[in-house]
């Protein structure tokens, strides 16, 4: 099995190939079925989300990154427009009886795993990676999920717990939006 751990710079190499490998574009519809990630980030993108923590690897034995799951705080994630729509739909929701806001909310995902690793729960060792980073300065995590994603959306409502709480349109495509309690182990 995999390890996993907060990323380094010394990561970055290993993050792009895997992102490279899993992008919806570079994916045929058949590769598609079983999961994609549509972000693609550049060098700079992921050197900024480093100095958050806000990157999670998993490696093999030899070193290598198996998967990655990225959170941030809504500042980094605004430079892409579907999450500013994301954080204008903000007012109207509300997850387990509190609002959703930016403060008390951080954005999670992508997260990406190697085609040989998934299945294996590797997506729940990650994740508990990632929470237990990040419940200490936000209760809510938010996500969102290509509605065509089907992998995705079952391993994170089923696997993980999340709750849908939101539907939306961008860019011709339609979304779940998905919030959890970050208080909740998945382990």
């Amino acid at each position: 099995m995999a390890r996993t751990r907060i990323g380094t710079r010394a990561d970055i190499t290993g993050i792009l190939s895997l992102q490279e490998k899993n992008l919806f574009s570079n994916l045929t519809e058949k590769e598609r079925e079983t999961g994609f990630v549509t972000t693609p980030f550049t060098t700079n993108q992921i050197r900024e989300i480093i100095k958050q923590n806000g990157i999670f690897i998993a490696e093999n034995d030899d070193n290598g990154i198996v998967a990655y799951a990225f959170a941030g705080n809504w500042k980094y994630f605004e430079q892409w427009e579907i999450f500013n729509v994301m954080i204008s739909r903000f007012p109207k929701l509300s997850f387990e009886g509190h609002p959703i806001s930016t403060e008390n909310s951080f954005q999670y995902g992508p997260v990406c795993i190697d085609r040989g690793y998934r299945g294996k729960g590797l997506l729940n060792l990650i994740f508990e990676e990632m929470r237990l980073e990040f419940v200490k300065k936000y209760p809510i995590s938010m996500t969102f999920i290509n509605k065509v994603n089907i992998i995705s959306e079952k391993a994170h409502t089923k696997k993980l717990g999340w709750k849908i709480i939101d539907e939306f349109e961008f860019n011709n495509n339609s979304y779940i939006g998905l919030a959890f309690d970050m208080k909740k182990s998945v382990l």
